[in-house]
């Protein structure tokens, strides 16, 4: 059985990120066990804002958009179908300022839609898609995942959950500049034993 895999980098970094490395492991770990077919969206392509068109757009009913609307929507539909089409979610998360790229929440306004990725109904917010796991690879200078001042890792836990994808993993090499070698030696230990039937 192959498995489908979306890649999101979000590191500025192309070379010497720790997250794109820690995810890369955790592609290749998944490679090692059986067929997989990769996914790759590179972040530090910068994607556009949302602005007031774009809600319109995102407002109008399907049927009723005009080819300008549709163009607005195109890359978040495309964003969407990425998402709709993986089986699992290998998310690089370097933390900036205590909390998520810029580049990564981006990405989460253009994928976050009523009626594509959630819906309301009478028992609050549900998520369309379930089935799907994350696996988030994070590192850090010196916020300790998990801490009080960690608001990146509890947001994006929310957020996939709001859209349906409860099983979020995190593999952490945080504290980069405390002790460099302990973190990323954690975090090997930590890709090598993931359990990747969960």
């Amino acid at each position: 059985m192959t498995t489908r895999i979306l890649r999101i980098d979000s590191s500025a970094r192309r070379d010497g990120s720790v997250s794109r490395d820690l995810a890369r492991s955790i592609v290749e770990r998944f490679a090692a066990a059986g067929e997989i077919v990769v996914t790759h969206r590179d972040l530090a392509e910068t994607l556009p804002a949302v602005t007031e068109e774009w809600i319109g757009a995102n407002f109008t009913p399907a049927d009723s958009r005009d080819d300008a609307q549709r163009e607005l929507l195109a890359l978040s539909d495309s964003l969407v179908a990425e998402l709709e089409a993986a089986d699992v979610l290998v998310i690089g998360l370097p933390i900036y300022n205590f909390s998520v790229p810029a580049s990564l929440k981006l990405w989460i306004d253009l994928v976050a839609r009523a009626g594509r990725t959630f819906r309301y109904t009478e028992y609050g917010p549900k998520g369309l898609l379930e089935g799907k796991r994350a696996i988030v690879a994070v590192a850090s200078g010196g916020t300790e995942v998990g801490s009080d001042f960690d608001f990146a890792t509890g947001y994006l836990r929310h957020i996939l959950g709001f859209i349906g994808i409860s099983d979020v993993v995190f593999v952490k090499a945080d504290r980069l500049m405390i002790d460099a070698e302990a973190s990323l030696k954690a975090a090997a230990t930590e890709v090598a034993t993931l359990d990747l039937a969960a």
